[in-house]
């Protein structure tokens, strides 16, 4: 199958929805490198139909930071002939009529977010904005996306395949604790009866998917691909408890520690909804020459045209940033990230980033991936799927890590020697952890390469509370904040450490909280929000507050409900206002 890029160009004039009303040969351009979101751009192409047809909940960005449109890319690359429907209207048929019926299969993520985090604060109440919506309006996509989606294509399209992803599948594969209906429920495979479910970062098990049911496989019969999982008749050896019998706390905690323990070497099964469903192992992690691959593919960088002048937050946020690297080895439990993107870094080169950022101008707001500083470390075993430790730095940094600092400070250097670049900032966040000692490097980021406030993210001051968050004693923060400002005095500039925090984990008290807030007062330190903790599927952190047990050890935690919560919050939130008023007072003088 020939690689499918058709330059055709057609003149249109398009209505509010997007769909093409009129032909003018002087009006308004298609511009055919975006991908097909109606029948009228598959008839410019020459398309009777798409092969795979992608549903998302985010508004159309072609940008690699997107998942939709990073897998319509790649699915491209390998000849495929992709349409997207971006946020369809889920009270009405018309916009999944839209492409018509896909030759292979369906494709469906709530977004970029979980649609219920997108939706509701740690409180349960809804919020007012969505940062990947035009306009950044609330109520484009409905609560519990994956479903309402693949609920009416198999009511529309019947016997036509569908598969499920992105992070909301991601993280609800196996019986999970729903927060916002405090219950346990079925893996979201069961409950949307979607055929498929593809799990992590999808580029390899869905382009192998793809080219197996384009050969002839039925789905049915497709069983073993990695990160994924599929209907089966039988369970095999490794069988998690089933997802009826999970809502007794110490069998969900038994099967998230069996769960955590054996994920990513052995293929798992469960009993959901009366089907059994089978957990293939993830997928290799990507090679350095794969990634650059990936990010070269031929992405617009830009929203479709249909969104006009409107303001896209998501995309504001990110367009001036590069993602240097995908993957964390944290292990922090209130995080899935390692669960979603894996443990493996998997870095792309400095030559393909440098090509990325030979096209930009002016400022790169960002290069970064989950922790900047973690580009380009590698493990001495090649972070073997068999390592008992859930992460590579806490309680102690592996002695199997290798850290190179000094190739990030060479690439950084070289992006701010690029003649159209005028400053490389990152924004996104470093380990401190990771950072302590390297004298070079902490000065650097505090005199060049953060743009007056550096991210970090201690989360409490606690240390009991950050053995339950899987993270390192305060005393390292403190450390990395002296050498840090060591560094910014010499310089002779202003510079910030904008601590992250979060109140409420489970095991956290209000003495806890008092004495966070009496930290922060000794410390004089500045804080602009405080987190409150939210359990979200499948993190080691939301079985200790369902369960009420430390994951570790089984023993009895404090489980801080959302009032509770909510008062460790104003216990911190006084300081913050304090510092914003004593700051506000300054810059007047």
């Amino acid at each position: 199958m020939s690689r499918i890029r058709d330059p055709y160009v057609r003149f249109c004039e398009r209505d509010d929805a997007g769909l093409i009303t009129q032909h003018h040969p002087t009006r308004c351009v298609l511009n055919m490198a975006f991908f097909p979101i109606n029948q009228e751009d598959l008839k410019v192409r020459g398309w009777d139909r798409a092969d795979i047809i992608l549903i998302t909940g985010d508004a159309y960005i072609d940008h690699p930071s997107f998942g939709a449109a990073l897998l319509a890319r790649v699915l491209e690359k390998e000849g495929f002939k992709v349409g997207i429907i971006a946020q369809p209207d889920w009270k009405s048929d018309k916009d999944f009529l839209r492409l018509g019926t896909p030759r292979l299969f369906f494709g469906v993520t709530s977004g970029n977010m979980d649609s219920m985090v997108n939706h509701y604060t740690a409180q349960r109440r809804i919020r007012s904005d969505d940062a990947y919506t035009p306009g950044g309006k609330s109520g484009k996509r409905p609560d519990r996306a994956v479903l309402i989606y693949t609920n009416l294509l198999r009511r529309l399209f019947k016997g036509t395949p569908v598969i499920i992803g992105g992070i909301e599948a991601s993280l609800r594969r196996i019986a999970h604790y729903d927060f916002w209906q405090d219950k346990i429920r079925n893996s979201i495979l069961a409950d949307s009866k979607a055929d498929l479910l593809i799990y992590g970062m999808a580029e390899k098990p869905l382009v192998e998917l793809a080219k197996r049911m384009d050969a002839g496989e039925d789905i049915a019969d497709i069983k073993n691909i990695p990160s994924t999982m599929v209907y089966v008749k039988e369970a095999g050896d490794m069988r998690l408890p089933d997802a009826d019998k999970c809502h007794d706390k110490a069998t969900f905690h038994e099967m998230n520690r069996s769960f955590y323990k054996n994920y990513l070497t052995h293929e798992l099964y469960q009993l959901n909804g009366g089907r059994m469903l089978k957990h293939n192992p993830p997928a290799e992690a990507l090679s350095e020459n794969q990634m650059d691959e990936l990010y070269s593919l031929p992405f617009e960088n830009a929203p479709h045209p249909v969104y006009k002048n409107q303001i896209l937050p998501a995309w504001e946020q990110i367009k001036g940033s590069i993602t240097s690297h995908r993957g964390c080895y944290g292990g922090c439990n209130f995080c899935a990230i390692a669960i979603h993107q894996g443990r493996n870094i998997q870095s792309r080169s400095e030559e393909g980033i440098i090509r990325e950022a030979k096209k930009m101008s002016g400022t790169i707001t960002d290069l970064g991936g989950p922790s900047a500083n973690m580009y380009q470390s590698t493990c001495k075993l090649g972070f073997p799927a068999s390592c008992p430790r859930l992460s590579c730095i806490y309680p102690k940094i592996c002695p199997n890590l290798e850290i190179d600092h000094e190739r990030q400070l060479k690439l950084l250097d070289r992006l701010s020697d690029l003649p159209k670049i005028k400053h490389v900032f990152i924004a996104s966040g470093i380990r401190h952890d990771l950072a302590l000692g390297e004298k070079r490097y902490i000065s650097a980021i505090a005199r060049k390469y953060t743009g007056g406030r550096l991210k970090l993210a201690p989360e409490h001051s606690s240390d009991r509370v950050l053995k339950l968050m899987g993270k390192p004693s305060i005393k390292l923060f403190e450390r990395f904040s002296d050498q840090y400002f060591e560094e910014v005095k010499k310089s002779g500039l202003k510079r910030q450490i904008i601590p992250y925090l979060i109140v409420g984990h489970p095991g956290s008290t209000m003495q806890d909280a008092m004495n966070l807030r009496d930290w922060l007062r000794e410390n004089r330190i500045h804080v602009e929000q405080v987190q409150e903790f939210t359990p979200t599927p499948m993190s080691i952190s939301t079985a200790m507050y369902y369960t009420g047990m430390d994951f570790e050890t089984g023993e009895p935690i404090h489980v801080p409900g959302p009032g509770e919560t909510r008062r460790q919050k104003e216990l911190i939130l006084p300081v913050a206002k304090y510092q914003q008023r004593k700051q506000r007072r300054k810059s007047r003088k």
